[in-house]
């Protein structure tokens, strides 16, 4: 693979820079709260989903979507519990990413973030923001869902972040915690890997990055 063409280097966030909660059970652990019945059945899942793509995609603001999602949960949680939640998904920064982004920052190879976010989320992220997360806030390029009025693995993302950021096709690297998104950022032309989110990211993107000869 020639790689004299990548020109930037685009991690999603949850699950590749920060660890995250990935089930409404693990979501209420990390509050403090109790799993309650009926919220785990499929079809308030399915509800909660629904509601949260309005939410990654800016069409709904902040109060009204825990109170849709509390609406969804049939009533056994509350608005400020799920705020509770929503404010607990955010764990901790995986090990190694701040020397792995820091190492790309050093070696003089622009850092983006394309991630499907929310506004509560990506105050706390993103350059400029609370910087509770150190190394998202390092990105040169930042760009979120409900900013851009779209998701992933919508292509339109994609060509947007390519609009804005000014790489485009086989000059961007992008590791991202989902198939769906990693195939559609191949289709788009870019150079796709998929992370695995329960293992050592940092490792795992290193790996690349080394074989790729872009940090040593």
């Amino acid at each position: 693979m020639d790689t004299r063409e990548i020109g930037i280097v685009v991690f999603d966030v949850g699950g590749v820079l920060i660890r995250i909660c990935r089930t409404w059970a693990e979501g209420c652990a990390a509050a403090g709260l109790p799993v309650r019945e009926p919220a785990t059945h499929p079809d308030q899942v399915a509800a909660r989903r629904v509601v949260h793509r309005l939410y990654e995609q800016g069409l709904i603001a902040c109060d009204e979507c825990f109170r849709r999602l509390a609406a969804a949960t049939g009533g056994v949680y509350a608005p400020e519990e799920v705020r509770r939640i929503h404010d607990a998904w955010l764990l901790d920064e995986y090990i190694g990413v701040d020397e792995l982004v820091r190492g790309l920052k050093e070696a003089r190879i622009p850092v983006g973030l394309l991630s499907n976010s929310n506004h509560a989320h990506w105050s706390r992220v993103a350059p400029g923001g609370r910087g509770e997360f150190p190394t998202p806030a390092l990105a040169d390029h930042a760009h979120a869902s409900h900013l851009l009025r779209l998701s992933k693995p919508d292509d339109r993302m994609f060509r947007r972040f390519e609009h804005l950021s000014g790489f485009s096709g086989a000059q961007v690297l992008y590791f991202d915690d989902l198939n769906d998104n990693v195939e559609a950022a191949r289709a788009r032309g870019w150079r796709g890997y998929r992370v695995d989110p329960l293992g050592d990211t940092a490792l795992q993107m290193g790996r690349v990055l080394g074989e790729l000869g872009m940090l040593v």
